[in-house]
């Protein structure tokens, strides 16, 4: 059989696939999003996607899997936009290192606010998502302890504010970005972006203070 033979509405198999499971992905984002989801069935999923109940079964195990991929997804997408947000300022002061992360991830989140709502609690939230959200946000506050520690003395990392900081920006950041994408904070994108970011510095001029006084206190 051709090549073109092999392929349907110029797609392979494997697009399609992909296609399908991409479709899914979003249905569930809008429906968790709209908290929906505790009285989600696959059937109900499948109808608005356009699908045959079948196709679930190709990329899916149940709805929990499926739940999974839609916060991994976001996940993966803001971790990446961080990440492109700041590498390209290595050699920039760590305020503009910030502010490029910042960024990335609000536009990210105020671009679909959907993200937010199921990335960083604005629903009730299943065990399952639960677990997954939680397990993201120590990722995220994990990744900001090691880019801390390129940028403080190694001592410092002896003080409890060197976990305790992280977690606060993180948890801080989330609340503000979720609250604003919701529309319950009135301010701009750009007021967002430079308020998070001289908190983020603020914390960090006044953390990092704090933990060296300990230190030569102790």
């Amino acid at each position: 059989m051709s090549t073109t033979k092999r392929k349907y509405a110029g797609d392979s198999a494997g697009e399609r696939t992909l296609r399908r499971r991409t479709a899914l992905v979003d249905v569930a984002l809008t429906t968790m999003a709209e908290n929906r989801w505790r009285t989600a069935t696959v059937d109900a999923l499948c109808r608005s996607a356009k699908l045959n109940k079948r196709y679930f079964y190709e990329s899916f195990d149940g709805l929990d899997a499926l739940a999974d991929a839609v916060i991994e997804s976001i996940a993966a997408e803001v971790a990446e936009a961080a990440i492109s947000g700041y590498i390209p300022l290595l050699d920039r002061p760590v305020e503009e290192q910030a502010r490029g992360a910042i960024t990335a991830v609000v536009d990210i989140l105020g671009d679909d606010p959907r993200k937010a709502l199921v990335l960083l609690g604005g629903i009730p939230a299943t065990p399952v998502t639960h677990e997954k959200r939680t397990a993201v946000i120590a990722s995220l506050t994990a990744a900001l302890i090691a880019h801390a520690r390129t940028t403080h003395d190694v001592a410092l990392e002896q003080d409890s504010l060197a976990s305790t900081a992280p977690a606060f920006v993180i948890g801080g950041s989330a609340q503000a970005i979720l609250s604003w994408a919701n529309g319950d904070l009135p301010i701009t994108r750009d007021q967002l972006i430079d308020d998070i970011t001289a908190l983020w510095m603020a914390l960090e001029h006044s953390a990092t203070a704090l933990a060296r006084s300990r230190l030569l206190r102790d």
